[in-house]
């Protein structure tokens, strides 16, 4: 069956369907091809399930670590773990089912099954069985196929006792102990999850820093908090090989020149992602692909080949949600003749939210330095923060980094209570171009954590009050 559309979408993750449910508001005859759930991986085994399981640990730690604290007494705190999980996959279907909602809503044709181009115009979709159940044509197609766990030959993964984070968030059971390796967001966020419900986890990070991409200070703050959590830490670590024996994985590291053997019931290769760039026929019409990721150009995010787009993960870093559907919004404005501004890839937040949280924006101090600038840093501890205080929340700290000069935020750090949701103050300060007196001088609630923020700015002139 063959099926006429202006535009097509080829994944239906949160660039995939953002972009149709633009589309569609702009009045364009929208298709969305998906083989799985609507959501992509964000929805499905990524954001929305991860932050689930994060939530059942933080209360967990809160209940089984700090009642005393709040004056709180429990007794017989236990966990089931079957349950934990099931929690979060009834979250991650809720969700999924309102996208669902929104294709209905907005008249927007879901194709179920994998689609493959067939020309630059024409996409045949395959059911299960890989049989041809329908052919869609569109004046626009929009891939959004996303990316998937990056594999190496010297880390087998077998998902059972080797795993990615798909099965992380769905075991059968608790492991007893887990090697993670790699301390991006993802490895962090898992090692927190599984060592406050008790297993013996170990993070191996080839980089000399957990989050590398993150400003030193913070990256120094959270490996403090980890060990005291009892999480072992190997950074400037190798991993030369991981092999399944018995019922145990064994995991071959070298650091300083020395090779050490590690083992573990389980371990979780969290080393990063790559583009979905096979199996749908990008050969075929000749897209080019450069470094495993679709190139594009950036003012339209039309590939190399006319009428035929990509968005999201699949064309590269940064890898985060929000950017594929920004991307997503950009590429149909553009297409209907609009003039957006560009994706502010300079302003993206980053967001990890382990415990403590992490937030930042922009370059660190390290990256400003080398770059040239002269820099004025402001930074407040929640320890000296009254808010921080009365919720038992005072690990951390608020960072931000200007240009000496002109006073504009270069980047912005924050670790410690909410530190997701306080950085999108200084995103929009940044993409404003505000300066550090716009911060100080805007008149933030007491008590409040974003305090910190005004504080931080303040602190950098030397203004700060409370410290």
């Amino acid at each position: 069956m063959s099926k006429k559309f202006d535009v097509a979408v080829l994944g239906g993750g949160p660039g995939g369907y953002v972009a149709a449910i633009r589309a569609a508001q702009l009045g364009y005859k929208t298709a969305v091809i998906e083989k799985e759930n609507l959501g992509g991986i964000c929805l499905n085994w990524g954001c929305i399930p991860t932050k689930s399981l994060l939530r059942n640990a933080e209360l967990y730690d809160l209940m089984n670590n700090h009642a005393d604290e709040f004056g709180l007494k429990v007794e017989g705190l236990s966990f089931d773990f079957s349950k934990i999980i099931k929690r979060s996959r009834e979250v991650s279907e809720k969700v999924t089912n309102g996208v669902e909602f929104l294709m209905r809503k907005n008249k927007i044709e879901r194709i179920k099954g994998y689609g493959k181009f067939k020309d630059k115009n024409t996409i045949e979709v395959f059911d299960d069985k890989e049989e041809l159940s329908d052919t869609v044509s569109a004046d626009k197609i929009i891939i959004a196929t996303g990316a998937h766990p990056k594999q190496i030959p010297s880390i087998p993964v077998d998902r059972k006792k080797i795993i990615t984070s798909r099965e992380a968030m769905s075991l059968d059971s608790q492991p007893k102990e887990m090697i993670v390796i790699g301390a991006g967001a993802i490895g962090v966020e898992f090692a927190y999850f599984y060592s406050v419900f008790g297993t013996n986890v170990t993070i191996i990070e080839m980089m000399d820093s957990l989050v590398p991409v993150e400003d030193k200070e913070v990256s120094q703050t959270l490996e403090r908090s980890f060990k005291k959590r009892k999480i072992k830490i190997y950074t400037s670590t190798k991993v030369l090989k991981a092999e399944v024996k018995s019922k145990k994985v064994k995991v071959t590291i070298e650091k300083n020149g020395k090779e050490e053997i590690l083992e573990a019931d389980t371990v979780l290769n969290a080393i990063g992602v790559e583009g979905n760039v096979d199996g749908f026929g990008l050969e075929k019409i000749g897209v080019e692909v450069e470094r495993g990721h679709i190139k594009v150009d950036k003012s339209t995010y039309q590939t190399n080949v006319d009428g035929v787009y990509a968005i999201g993960d699949v064309i590269g870093p940064p890898w985060l949600a929000h950017v594929a559907s920004a991307e997503g919004i950009y590429c149909v404005e553009k297409l209907k003749g609009l003039n957006p501004p560009l994706v502010g890839y300079e302003s993206i937040p980053g967001c990890t939210y382990c415990h403590p949280q992490i937030g930042s924006i922009g370059l660190t101090e390290e990256k400003a330095k080398d770059e040239g600038y002269e820099i004025k840093v402001g930074k407040f501890p929640f320890s000296a923060s009254g808010k921080s205080a009365a919720i038992g929340e005072r690990e951390g700290f608020v960072k931000i980094i200007f240009d000496a000069k002109y006073g504009e935020i270069l980047g912005a750090h924050i670790i410690g209570p909410e530190a997701t949701e306080l950085i999108a103050e200084l995103g929009l300060a940044k993409s404003l171009e505000a300066d550090f007196e716009t911060i100080v001088k805007t008149v933030h609630a007491h008590p409040t954590l974003s305090e910190s923020v005004m504080e931080a700015a303040a602190n950098a002139y030397g203004e700060s009050i409370h410290i």
